[in-house]
């Protein structure tokens, strides 16, 4: 029986209840007997009867030392970029700030306040906002029978809502604070449809769409377009239907576009007024044209580098008449098939991302008007690779035609015949092309093989990469015009190919100069580049000499932060910044930018981001918990909600108002145990009792 709060009468019987029961029964029996055949002093015996029972069942007062334990109460803030949004962050700061003032009234409350969705915890708080995680974390230790509740914090734009909302009620009534105003309106421009991949000169189809919240406001609107960081260019799009586009692909690796929708009469944010669409470029073939001057060792290694290749279209010719001989024969009747001259360098000469010439010398094959016709190829895109033989010294020798002025490098008229190792200079040891080949001791020398000769060459452009004999220039890169030419001042890569002396690097070597020839973004040598991995940007840029200048970062919501670069001597420097909200950041050393677009090509975060209580309705409905715009109480003499303690059963929310359930839960510290009836006088009333009885019964 409770009498008190923590008290209680208990009973404690001497006798077991198969021994006293029938006791008890006799002694009722008894008693009422004699009430019934009236019976003097009957009164007294019933007097004598209960309290000897009472005696028998041993009642006590047991009282219990109870020490209660506070109820816990989550508050969730959210501090993802939509709070970023006008005036929400600093009310949300603000209510905050009143909450935990109302909660310190409470000694039976302990408050815990945990922030979600700044992005710390990796890409996917970016692109969503996750409160119902943050409120599982801070409350995971805590019995469900202790939480009096949570309040969120938030313009109602959760991601993150349970399924099984009805199993919410277990940690009592969840409120919700919204941050944002009534009747919000914004614009949004969308990706419907984008491929990640697209053939190099083709183009791409994209969809997008405009969408006018709440509802359609204008019929078109102007859409900015900005393809990697170049001159923008204006489209009128349709509001509320897709509408699709086509999307050049005009490079190898990343394309970016950046589109940016004007803005609408209502407008929350513009950035979900801007997007970016990030296609890679990939070669569908790479046609090579390669010319032999002459049959020798190393025109098998260039064939077989080449046709090992899957990707790669490869028209070989071989000149196979020496050039000693001169017995009058003519040109076209040198060769079973007719070399098709004009066809390659004249009608088709454009079709063709790489020309090889090695070993080549000139002996009329190639009128001059077709050398013309390459170098002009060259100024205005193409790419060159020239890999010298022993008729680069001589007068035969390509710089003497108009080749020469896209060459890098001048001959001497000298060969260097003597072994030596090739080596990377310190200007290659920060060129793509040559920067961590494998094999290379920038301490000492290569662990590659030797080669045994060398022309001898006085480079007048570009950048030597490598040196040869005598530390003379082996390898030269330069860009002319629009293109690239890359020269070799030896015919002998074929020995590392073979396997000479443990071989060498040649098939890496090879691969890195085409495609720095055909102008792939990773082996530019003087680039600034922005890599995203999840929420995290890397920034890199490559130079070919020390650069210390800082860059400057823009955030999507228009912020700048400057950068400082990290150069780790080998062309790169590197710095890294977490991004804390998703869209296009724009990178800037002063001469150059980059762009980095972070987040989901449609983030959820951005795709609606008006305040409403719409999503979290559920919630308050399951758990008892009330929805209140913090707007609605700016006005009042006491801003800011009311906190209320409230008992389990009663209404948990009302106007102006929220309730925090109020469980009352406890432990027992210790017990205290007090007869309520002492045996003396236990005994003393029943024997009194019955000898009063007895002489009753006795007149």
């Amino acid at each position: 029986m409770n009498l008190l709060d923590g008290t209680t009468i208990a009973l404690a019987p001497l006798l077991p209840w198969a021994v006293l029961a029938p006791l008890f029964v006799v002694a009722v029996a008894v008693v009422l007997l004699a009430v019934f055949r009236r019976a003097r002093g009957a009164w007294l015996r019933a007097l004598a009867v209960v309290v000897l029972a009472l005696a028998l069942i041993n009642p006590s007062l047991v009282h219990e030392n109870r020490e209660p334990i506070k109820d816990v109460a989550v508050v969730v803030l959210d501090t993802s970029p939509s709070q970023n949004i006008g005036d929400r962050k600093a009310r949300a700061e603000s209510e905050l700030q009143n909450l935990t003032e109302r909660l310190k009234a409470f000694d039976d409350l302990e408050v815990r306040v945990v922030r979600a969705g700044d992005g710390a915890s990796g890409a996917a708080a970016i692109n969503e906002t996750h409160l119902f995680d943050a409120l599982n974390r801070a409350m995971a230790d805590v019995p469900r029978r202790r939480m009096a509740g949570a309040v969120l914090i938030t313009d109602g734009q959760v991601h993150d809502i349970p399924e099984n909302v009805a199993k919410l009620a277990e940690i009592g009534p969840i409120h919700t604070l919204l941050t944002g105003n009534r009747d919000e309106g914004d614009r949004r421009l969308a990706i419907v449809q984008a491929p990640t991949y697209g053939l190099v000169g083709k183009p791409v189809e994209l969809t997008i769409r405009i969408d006018d919240m709440p509802g359609r406001q204008s019929q078109d609107a102007a859409v900015t377009l900005r393809q990697d960081g170049g001159a923008p260019r204006t489209i009128r799009v349709p509001v509320g239907r897709d509408f699709h586009m086509d999307f050049p692909v005009t490079h190898g690796g990343q394309n970016v576009l950046e589109m940016e929708v004007e803005a609408a009469k209502q407008e929350l944010t513009l950035a979900n007024n801007r997007t970016a669409v990030v296609v890679n470029g990939v070669r569908d073939r790479l046609r090579v044209l390669l010319v032999s001057g002459e049959p020798h060792a190393g025109e098998r290694t260039w064939r077989n580098l080449l046709k090992a290749d899957p990707s790669v279209d490869l028209v070989h010719f071989t000149i196979l008449r020496p050039p000693e001989k001169q017995d009058g024969t003519p040109i076209r009747e040198l060769s079973l098939i007719a070399f098709p001259i004009r066809e390659l360098f004249e009608i088709k000469l454009d079709e063709f991302d790489l020309i090889i010439f090695d070993r080549y010398r000139r002996r009329g094959v190639l009128p001059q008007m077709y050398l013309e016709n390459i170098a002009e190829y060259v100024q205005k895109g193409g790419a060159l690779l020239e890999a010298s033989g022993q008729g680069y010294s001589t007068p035969l020798s390509l710089f003497r035609t108009p080749l020469g002025q896209v060459m890098p490098a001048e001959p001497t008229g000298q060969t260097i015949d003597r072994p030596f190792k090739p080596t990377v200079t310190e200007v290659g040891r920060r060129h793509p092309v040559t920067a961590g080949l494998p094999g290379d001791n920038p301490n000492g020398d290569p662990s590659w093989g030797r080669w045994f000769h060398q022309v001898d060459v006085t480079p007048n452009n570009g950048s030597v990469v490598m040196n040869g004999a005598d530390n003379r220039p082996l390898l030269i890169l330069d860009r002319v015009g629009k293109g690239r030419v890359a020269q070799l001042a030896s015919d002998q890569m074929w020995l590392w190919s073979r396997g000479f002396e443990g071989g060498g690097p040649q098939a890496e070597l090879l691969r890195r100069l085409a495609h720095w020839l055909m102008k792939e973004p990773e082996l530019e040598e003087n680039d600034l580049r922005a890599r995203v991995d999840g929420n995290k940007i890397t920034v890199e840029r490559r130079s070919l000499e020390p650069d210390p200048r800082s860059v400057t970062l823009t955030t999507p919501s228009d912020e700048t932060r400057t950068l400082e670069m990290t150069d780790d001597k080998t062309g790169r420097a590197v710095a890294t910044v977490v991004a804390a909200e998703p869209g296009i950041y724009r990178v800037s050393d002063g001469d150059r930018t980059a762009l980095a677009v972070v987040g989901a090509v449609n983030p959820p975060e951005l795709a609606d981001v008006r305040s409403t209580g719409d999503k979290l309705a559920p919630v308050a409905k399951d758990t008892g918990g009330g929805i209140h715009w913090i707007s609605d109480t700016e006005s009042g003499a006491r801003p800011g909600i009311d906190v209320r303690r409230t008992r389990p059963d009663r209404a948990q929310t009302g106007d102006g108002w929220i309730g925090l359930r109020a469980n009352g839960d406890f432990v027992v510290t210790g017990v205290s145990d007090v007869p309520l009836l002492p045996i003396g006088a236990v005994l003393a009333l029943a024997l009194g009792a019955l000898l009063m009885a007895w002489r009753r019964e006795g007149r």
